[in-house]
């Protein structure tokens, strides 16, 4: 597993053994990334919501996600994690990508997150598999103030589970890599909802 583009390209990522965390695949993630750069899911004001961001990687895990956003030129990213293994590979691999000044890492629960400082622009959620976090978690983020109200959330899930978004949260497009299904959802306007 490595970055796959940007200021880190090529920069190897450390994983826990075990089956508890399951890293983004370099193929699943470069399609996102794609799918990020290419203008199909751009922010309200037209702009690439990769570069300049402030991210949120919720279930981190190895923080793939939030490192290959920092990468390819977002300005800072939050990890929530909570497994002690995959804390320790996280904060190894945010060393290795000489990221420590533009990251910060909170070993919590994503589904009884911490309130927000300042709210994120580009939020990434990847809960295990299986188990129906993904909502829970998002509407959790959304009321600790994480999701800012221009946001995109990335939500990641199998391609066999059910997924629901939380009152308030539009759809914009749905796209199946491999294991992986993501899901690019924004806050609708007005809803009340982040912030």
């Amino acid at each position: 597993m490595r970055i796959i583009a940007g200021a880190n390209r090529g920069t190897r990522l450390a994983a826990p053994k075990g089956a508890d965390t399951r890293p983004t695949a370099d193929r699943a993630r470069e399609s996102l990334f794609s799918i990020l750069e290419g203008g199909r899911v751009a922010r309200a004001d037209g702009r690439v919501p990769v570069v300049g961001a402030a991210v949120l990687d919720a279930f981190a895990g190895t923080g793939a996600l939030g490192l290959e956003a920092l990468s390819r030129g977002a300005e800072r990213a939050v990890f929530i994690e909570n497994d002690r293994p995959a804390l320790a590979a996280l904060k190894q691999n945010i060393e290795r990508c000489h990221a420590d000044d533009r990251a910060t890492v909170l070993g919590r629960d994503a589904l009884h997150p911490p309130s927000a400082g300042v709210p994120c622009d580009l939020v990434f959620l990847d809960p295990p598999y299986g188990k129906g976090l993904a909502g829970p978690a998002l509407a959790a983020l959304d009321r600790a103030g994480w999701v800012a109200p221009d946001a995109l959330v990335v939500v990641q899930c199998h391609p066999k589970d059910p997924f629901d978004p939380p009152a308030g949260y539009t759809t914009l497009e749905t796209r199946t890599v491999g294991a992986a299904r993501f899901e690019f959802l924004r806050p609708q306007p007005g809803s009340g909802i982040s912030g």
